[in-house]
């Protein structure tokens, strides 16, 4: 049986394939498109999961919605109806999406695969896809299943329980009132990008005190025991179709929002420690009413939902025991839902059941398109580029290159799914260098200078190196860095004695891996294993044999304001437009030293200079 699960019309469209169960591809098609976040019909993507499963459409089962358009239909007919006078925004916003394209999406399906009777057309729920996807592809016969997002058809945040092959939805908070919308209304705010910038929002926590706590609870939220929470609406114009804040959230934090790409202050890394520290608290309360209500006989918890991103309170919730186990699906946001949606149709439609795997069934999250070494090769000769063929001596080679200090774009195996490179479209570098960091942000990513990088550590090694004892295969928990390893670095004295400039902070040395040790001494790590990714496992295992060190940068292949590479084209064309220094597709290595000159026709810096 193949179902093909489809996510689109909002941001980040995605399609999966499975069948009988399995996952055989899922990719986002901002991946082919290279427009980031890319909400179109993901044409490229859904013609991907069809070769990667050597099937046709023909061939398809089922394909299945991850939302109910005639339930969003509801919700945007009754917020016209409340904002009354004042929807005239809302309605030239979203007026022409509502109408020529959601309501219409089973015709676009049509359009794409062409009229089958036999084809079953489905619609799921958007936060049961979610929930389908945190659920299903875990090692969890039972779990408590938490979503949280910006919004669904109504629900922003579900609790759910999942036993076997069936879920059931237990509890739901409905629009307007989400922590999605919330944290992104901050992350506006602050001169950030709503969907895009939250990660950054999220990394500027730590420079920051949590001073408007307090202002925040009393004016913007009324946070209930259970997690539940209601939002003052006064302050935000997201429900009638503007921007994400108003002239009343300036006047409570003292002037107006950041301008993007303007000097960030002392302010705006206030804002951001004192929401991250409320959105833990919603979390964990939330988490904890869960346990109490259903989950005394079940140890297992799993997130998904864009909220579950935030890597930061993924890990407080680890440490805190108040679920034994934890699993977070890696394509948490509006992409896993083409994952979620397939599953529920295969399990709850179908009647599939279910074989649950010892460990998860997500394959490492690596599911996109491989480049065999025909098509490599074939590439690289037809273009003119100078490489060498190392077979298995590539991965001595790259750990050399590294130990030398050197910048190495991955590129290698199957396309991560999800927002995280995870070691096939990686950028790599020494996590023991001082400078790394700063270089990394500056002259390859071309983003701010404060914005912290993940490591990558051997599984079996991480205790040495972090807070940290158990598997986080997909850079989705936070620890701190061991204190033995740490170098006494006061935060908050740096920010006064270098005025501010978090560049001058970014460059004190925190710990003995000071790429990837963050300004509060926490990382986002990465455990690999050799049967997850037996190449990367290998590089890292190389590095180690060199250097004595079991750790490397792990940033994703791309730069700001671009997807993460998918071909080898983008990754060459990435390599010689930023200082990295070793390009390694499979076996070939390049050196930036040896490639032809290379010429632009457009100012490509100035191109992505807006993120």
């Amino acid at each position: 049986m193949y179902i093909l699960g489809v996510s689109a019309l909002y941001h980040d469209s995605a399609a999966t394939l499975i069948k009988d169960g399995e996952i055989i591809a899922a990719a986002q098609e901002e991946r082919f498109t290279r427009i980031k976040h890319d909400w179109h019909m993901p044409e490229q993507a859904i013609k991907y999961c069809l070769e990667e499963g050597n099937i046709t459409s023909t061939d398809l089962d089922a394909v299945v919605f991850y939302d109910n358009p005639l339930k969003t239909l509801d919700r945007y007919m009754k917020n016209i109806l409340a904002a009354g006078e004042d929807s005239k925004d809302v309605i030239e916003h979203s007026f022409d999406m509502m109408f020529s394209e959601r309501l219409w999406v089973h015709k676009k399906v049509e359009a794409l695969l062409g009229i089958n009777p036999i084809r079953k057309f489905l619609v799921c729920e958007h936060h049961i896809s979610h929930a389908a996807s945190a659920f299903y592809p875990s090692p969890y016969e039972s779990a408590v299943i938490l979503t949280l997002d910006g919004v669904g058809e109504w629900a922003t945040t579900t609790i759910s329980v999942g036993r076997k092959e069936h879920i059931q939805i237990k509890e739901e908070m409905h629009f307007p009132h989400s922590l999605g919308l919330f944290y992104s209304a901050f992350t506006y705010f602050c001169g950030f990008k709503v969907n895009s910038g939250d990660y950054k929002f999220m990394g500027l926590a730590p420079y920051g005190e949590p001073v408007y706590e307090d202002i925040i609870r009393e004016n913007i939220l009324d946070i209930k025991e259970d997690g539940s929470f209601e939002m003052n609406l006064e302050y935000f114009d997201y429900q009638y179709g503007r921007t994400m804040t108003n002239k009343k959230m300036e006047e409570l934090f003292g002037g107006k929002r950041r301008e993007p790409e303007s000097e960030i202050t002392k302010r705006e890394m206030d804002i951001a420690a004192s929401v991250q520290r409320i959105t833990e608290d919603i979390i964990f309360r939330m988490v904890r009413h869960a346990k109490r209500e259903y989950g005394s006989a079940i140890d297992n918890l799993v997130l998904a939902g864009g909220v579950a991103l935030n890597c930061v309170a993924n890990g407080k919730l680890k440490r805190s025991g108040i679920f034994k186990n934890i699993w977070i699906q890696p394509a948490a946001g509006d992409a896993g839902g083409s994952l979620g949606c397939a599953l529920y149709a295969a399990y709850q439609y179908y009647g599939l059941k279910r074989d649950v795997k010892s460990g998860d069934s997500q394959k490492g999250s690596y599911l996109g398109p491989r480049f065999s070494h025909k098509e490599i090769k074939e590439f690289l000769d037809k273009s003119g580029y100078i490489y060498q063929e190392l077979g298995e001596d590539i991965h001595k080679k790259v750990a050399e290159v590294l130990a030398d200090g050197m910048v190495v774009g991955l590129f290698q195996g199957r396309m991560e799914f999800g927002p995280r490179a995870l070691g096939n479209r990686s950028i790599i570098a020494d996590a023991r260098s001082e400078s790394m960091q700063v270089k990394l942000n500056q002259k390859i990513k071309f983003r701010e200078s404060f914005r912290p990088f993940a490591p990558s550590v051997l599984r079996e090694n991480v205790a040495e190196y972090f807070e940290l004892d158990d598997d986080s295969p997909y850079m989705l928990l936070v620890a701190d860095v061991c204190r033995n390893r740490r170098n006494e670095f006061g935060l908050h004295e740096n920010l006064k004695k270098y005025n501010g400039n978090m560049l001058e902070v970014v460059r004190q040395k925190r710990s003995d891996i000071p790429a990837v040790t963050h300004v509060d001494y926490s990382a986002r790590i990465q455990t690999v294993t050799e049967e997850t990714n037996p190449y990367y496992y290998k590089v890292i295992k190389e590095f180690k044999k060199l250097t004595g060190c079991s750790v490397i940068v792990n940033t994703s292949f791309n730069v700001r304001g671009e997807p993460i590479v998918c071909k080898p084209q983008e990754a060459y064309e990435c390599f010689m437009r930023t200082d990295m220094d070793i390009l390694v597709l499979e076996d070939f290595i390049l050196k930036k030293e040896d490639q032809p000159e290379w010429k632009e026709t457009e100012d490509w810096q100035e191109r992505y200079r807006l993120d």
